[in-house]
């Protein structure tokens, strides 16, 4: 295992002095292990590594809306709807339940969707895992009306621990159990 994330190392000579240079990367795992990762979600994990050293959580401590800032652009470039704000008209409402005469009842905000293939993101930060938010998220993600794709974003280091390595044994664990059946063609965990 890598610990708290993948790092990449690169020997270099600089004016006869030799580095060694380590850059912690972007880490990512798709559910159910047995399908390849689509497309779509390549893109995804692809504008996380564009920003890889902008986000890393090895060197910056960064808040979920501060990563998210940071990557809305790329995101918005692969077809997202990005949240803009914390105003109630900024944020992204997802449907869950409508009720009378097809009037929406009940609704779920999310960071980012994509409408088009059914593909909602949360980025998490600090609470990812120390309060479970991201089994909050796979949930959330179940009953969203026409959302068959959950992107989970959380730091691969936090309080010396990585809350990547911690959610990817829970949903591993989840799907070699067998006992739950999910509404979702796919999950991607991403570690940042």
């Amino acid at each position: 295992m890598l610990g708290y994330g993948a790092l990449t190392c690169v020997s270099t000579v600089f004016y006869r002095m030799s580095f060694i240079v380590c850059v912690r990367m972007i880490i990512w795992h798709h559910y159910p292990k047995s399908d390849a990762i689509p497309e779509h979600l390549l893109r995804v994990v692809n504008v996380f590594k564009q920003h890889g050293e902008a986000i890393d959580s090895s060197t910056h401590k960064l808040n979920s809306n501060e990563v998210l800032l940071i990557l809305k652009k790329g995101l918005m470039d692969v077809g997202f709807k990005v949240e803009k704000g914390k105003r109630i008209e900024d944020r992204i409402r997802v449907p869950v339940l409508f009720g009378r005469n097809g009037e929406l009842e009940k609704s779920f905000l999310v960071d980012a969707f994509q409408e088009e293939t059914g593909t909602v993101l949360e980025v998490e930060a600090g609470r990812a895992v120390t309060n479970y938010q991201f089994l909050k998220d796979l949930f959330e993600a179940c009953m969203m009306h026409n959302v068959i794709y959950s992107v989970i974003a959380v730091r691969t280091t936090y309080r010396r621990r990585s809350d990547f390595e911690t959610v990817i044994t829970h949903f591993d664990t989840l799907y070699a159990s067998g006992r739950l059946k999910l509404p979702l063609k796919g999950i991607l965990v991403i570690g940042y």
